[in-house]
């Protein structure tokens, strides 16, 4: 597809992909122009989901990529022989949903909005054409799934031999360093999930969370209102986490 072909649903001029507050952390970052007018002809207008919606469903084909633009979403799945749902991550705006499907083919969990959120569709067998035309896209698609491995690194060791403790506060040092990265405050954001969210995902109790929430606001290192956080002591949570 050339730069000058356009497709039913394109987007208008005021919504593509260089006109969004994202554009900088997203996939679509530092693209040629034409690679640019390319992909932006791929992306209908955003999606809208309303909280609790499903945006894929665990096992379903895997056929698109998605780039949240607003909104966050939490990755839920459900292990084969299991009742019990595990919060496998959540997804913050820039971010791009999907990216573990693409070996198996197939959506390994589902995807749930945990508030109103507009994400941007990238059918992925037309992205993958024009992977082939544009090293700079190839090149963008592995960063992000780059991070994605780091990112499931930083778990892991986030939650291998860890307090409660530890888990809690390096997870709220994580949320700060992304929102950060989108130019957002890393010291006060909205925390959408649940504390049963953060706690299925941390391998804790929802009481266990609550309770070092507590002992966190105690020792002035957190303030929490409603779903408001503010980080008092950046250095405070990182010694945390740093106990032997």
């Amino acid at each position: 597809m050339t730069a000058s072909e356009q497709v039913p649903g394109t987007r208008t001029p005021g919504t593509h992909c260089d006109a969004c507050s994202l554009h900088g952390v997203c996939l679509t970052h530092d693209l040629p122009e034409e690679t640019q007018a390319s992909l932006d002809a791929l992306l209908d207008q955003p999606r809208p989901l309303k909280r609790g919606q499903a945006l894929v469903t665990q096992g379903e084909p895997f056929d698109t990529l998605y780039l949240v633009r607003s909104g966050s979403l939490k990755q839920v799945a459900r292990p084969i022989g299991h009742e019990a749902e595990h919060v496998v991550g959540f997804y913050l705006p820039g971010e791009a949903v999907g990216l573990e499907a693409i070996g198996e083919r197939t959506c390994p969990a589902s995807v749930v909005a945990l508030e109103t959120a507009f994400v941007c569709a990238l059918p992925y067998a037309r992205l993958r054409e024009l992977c082939q035309h544009s090293t700079t896209l190839n090149e963008s698609l592995l960063r992000h799934m780059s991070r994605e491995l780091r990112s499931e690194q930083r778990q892991l060791c986030l939650l291998s031999g860890r307090t409660a403790e530890q888990r809690l506060a390096g997870f709220l040092l994580g949320l700060s360093e992304r929102f950060h990265q989108r130019g957002c405050s890393r010291y006060r954001f909205h925390l959408a999930m649940s504390r049963g969210d953060i706690g299925s995902h941390l391998g804790l109790a929802l009481e266990t969370v609550s309770r070092v929430l507590g002992r966190f606001q105690r020792q002035e290192l957190i303030q929490v209102a409603h779903r408001e956080l503010t980080l008092l002591s950046l250095e405070g949570l990182q010694a945390i986490l740093e106990e032997s």
